[in-house]
């Protein structure tokens, strides 16, 4: 419990942060993002319970990737980060899951993903904005990337690459979990996906 409060105050400071550095209200944070004044309020206050979608949408509208808004300062030259420190950013009814591992800095930063799907279980995700690059790579089981309404099957060993201002739908297919690494390439300055 004091590593879910520890993590939300560190989102609601970023959150704050990023907003004041963007110079928006709540208000007109809330209307870009569309996410509801009080939704804010509770946020910036470290209260609440943001989901995923709400996170991609105010990292989208402030400029900044998902990760920035829930990472604290970062220390040393080095950064090693185990799956199991950090919490699924969606999870489905099946099990699936999807942790966002890290976001390397730099001019045109990428985010890292560990995904896994179930059989029949899929994430829809919305378009981001122009000059985002997803990559996904199959490490077990079977996939089946949807860009923009065409069905793409991805077996183990597989690697697939595409813009993501697009509509796109992973989906786990087969008959075993499938376990990919998704990279998220952000355009040059700031920016969000996912």
């Amino acid at each position: 419990m004091a590593e879910t409060a520890a993590a939300l105050r560190t989102l609601a400071h970023n959150v704050r942060t990023a907003r004041t550095r963007a110079g928006l209200s709540l208000d007109e944070l809330g209307r870009r993002a569309q996410v509801s004044k009080g939704a804010l309020v509770g946020l910036e206050k470290a209260q609440g319970n943001p989901n995923f979608a709400t996170l991609v949408r105010l990292a989208d509208t402030l400029g900044v990737s998902v990760s920035a808004l829930m990472e604290g300062p970062t220390e040393g030259r080095v950064r090693i980060v185990s799956a199991d420190s950090v919490e699924p950013l969606w999870t489905g009814a099946r099990g699936s899951e999807a942790r966002l591992m890290l976001t390397t800095s730099g001019p045109a930063p990428a985010e890292v993903w560990r995904w896994r799907l179930e059989p029949g279980e899929e994430y829809p995700s919305h378009p981001h904005q122009a000059g985002v690059v997803e990559t996904t790579s199959v490490t077990s089981g079977r996939m089946t990337l949807i860009v923009d309404g065409t069905e793409h099957t991805l077996e183990a060993g597989q690697t697939a690459t595409f813009d993501g201002d697009t509509p796109h739908t992973y989906r786990g297919d087969g008959t075993e979990t499938c376990s990919l690494i998704m990279t998220v390439h952000l355009p040059p300055g700031p920016a969000s996906a996912t």
